[in-house]
């Protein structure tokens, strides 16, 4: 490789670094949101798995987003399958974000951080849950008011820790 390479190599490092570093909110540091790990094309950690949160209610189903349609949130991007998805999100996001940050619903009730996988999900009260495997969703959904009655107790408790520190 010759030395100019090596230079726009290293410089390239650095940029990425330095944008890393100063592009995530405190918000990813202590894990209060799940996102995925890296950037998205909008600058911030991919939320949800890059799935539409409003197309759990508005089409009763999971949706992927489109890199096209994506808005930033608390240091979060979010994606949208539609325009209005989107307008939607942007008027009213706390009626459509997951709850715990998008983290597994019942890991949370035991005090734990655990991914939260879009395609395993309820919604209850008008709220959106999400859960990590098949066999926590299903005990999940054998006491729903118990498990988010624990969860929401716990979510305040471990909120700001980082997963890795439960």
């Amino acid at each position: 490789m010759s030395l100019t390479k090596l230079a726009k190599a290293a410089a390239m490092a650095a940029l990425v670094t330095a944008t890393l570093a100063g592009s995530l909110a405190p918000a990813q540091a202590a894990d209060e949101i799940n996102v995925v790990p890296g950037l998205s094309i909008a600058g911030a950690p991919l939320a949800l798995h890059g799935y539409d949160p409003v197309a759990y209610f508005a089409e009763g189903a999971p949706a992927r987003g489109s890199d096209a349609l994506v808005h930033v949130h608390d240091g979060a991007a979010y994606r949208f399958n539609s325009q209005a998805h989107l307008d939607r999100f942007k008027a009213d996001p706390e009626r459509y974000l997951p709850q715990y940050g998008g983290f597994c619903a019942y890991g949370v009730s035991v005090g734990k951080k655990f991914d939260g996988d879009p395609n395993l999900w309820k919604i209850e009260d008008g709220k959106l849950y999400l859960n990590l495997n098949e066999d926590i969703y299903a005990t999940f959904l054998e006491d729903v008011d118990g498990n988010v009655e624990k969860a929401d107790g716990n979510w305040p408790e471990i909120e700001h820790t980082a997963a890795r520190d439960l």
